[in-house]
């Protein structure tokens, strides 16, 4: 197969990704958070086509993407006061709701679970595309299964080349990580966040006036939450602040590269080792990071050494994704 590339120059390209999609091809589109790999939400085959190009599990369920909230209804069996509420607050945006799926919704979105996670995606070339088609999307991050995930066209045709129909070029992302995930099946038994990600539990409880719960695990299958995740080729070691100070005194192997963001450390290792320089805030770290990961992917090392963030709750979905990263 041969993946062609759209670009969003004109709008033949969209018009391209749309024909694409209607024929129940899977084509990668952009988000705000990472591109996805779209198929129509409607039709099972083109939903199971998904699966064969990123080698991924067929019981894993999966995020639909829809143009307005005025469609959760036909996606939800039913939808709580505080679905609308976030929808209201957060949305077109990084907000993925879990809500019990409609009767009619195809089992190979949901992997066989009774519950959907549905999101309106902010980026505008994706905002078109959805409203031209006139139907959801069903989106992973468009990358082979537990890679990491593309912020870029260009990441998307290096995992997937020849495995899907075509990319369609949005630049790149604006968050850099996957959306934040909440489940509002049984609101009445309290509010959880199953997925951390660019939108906070503080953001989200101001809101709806009430707590929500960030359990530090939870069996729900849900997208992402598999323990080995968004993993680059080139193994990747987590050290704190301290314990990588130390390794850097005592000198680091030539097949070794550093992910650094604090000025200490950059500043021990400046002119003696090789490192990539992460931001020292939690937003800009979270974009950058995927992008960070590719390039170093390509430098040819034989390991990664990065310097954990802080353990606080601004950090947290940057550390989720990190602990898979680093996970073996």
């Amino acid at each position: 197969m041969k993946t062609e590339w759209l670009d969003d120059l004109s709008d033949s390209g969209l018009q391209r990704a749309v024909q694409l999609l209607q024929a129940g091809e899977c084509v990668a589109v952009p988000t705000e958070t990472v591109y996805g790999l779209a198929a129509d939400a409607r039709n099972a085959a083109a939903v199971r086509a998904i699966f064969a190009a990123k080698g991924r599990p067929a019981n894993h369920p999966l995020i639909v993407h829809l143009a307005s909230a005025e469609q959760l209804p036909q996606w939800a069996a039913s939808v709580p006061a505080e679905a609308w509420q976030l929808a209201q607050a957060f949305w077109p945006g990084p907000l993925t709701l879990l809500l019990p799926k409609a009767a009619d919704v195809p089992e190979e979105v949901t992997g066989g679970l009774p519950s959907i996670g549905l999101r309106v995606p902010a980026h505008p070339l994706l905002q078109a595309l959805l409203r031209q088609l006139g139907s959801g999307v069903a989106a992973p991050s468009a990358n082979p299964y537990k890679a990491l995930s593309p912020t870029s066209a260009a990441q998307v045709m290096a995992g997937l080349d020849g495995r899907i129909a075509a990319v369609l070029d949005g630049g790149a992302c604006e968050f850099g990580l996957e959306s934040t995930i909440v489940d509002l099946t049984q609101p009445e038994q309290g509010i959880r966040i199953l997925r951390a990600g660019p939108i906070s539990r503080i953001a989200i409880e101001q809101v709806l006036g009430q707590p929500v719960e960030v359990p530090q695990q939870h069996n729900e299958a849900v997208p992402g939450n598999v323990q080995a995740h968004y993993q680059p080729r080139t193994p990747l070691k987590l050290y704190s602040s301290d314990e990588l100070a130390e390794r850097i005194k005592d000198g680091v192997g030539d097949d070794t590269a550093l992910l650094l963001w604090s000025p200490r450390l950059i500043g021990l290792a400046c002119g003696r080792e090789r490192a990539l320089i992460l931001p020292d805030n939690a937003p800009a770290f979270a974009q950058t990071l995927y992008q960070t990961l590719h390039e170093a992917d390509q430098l040819g090392y034989r390991q990664l050494w990065l310097e954990q963030p802080p353990g606080t709750e601004d950090w947290l979905a940057v550390n989720d994704r990190l602990s898979r990263a680093a996970s073996q």
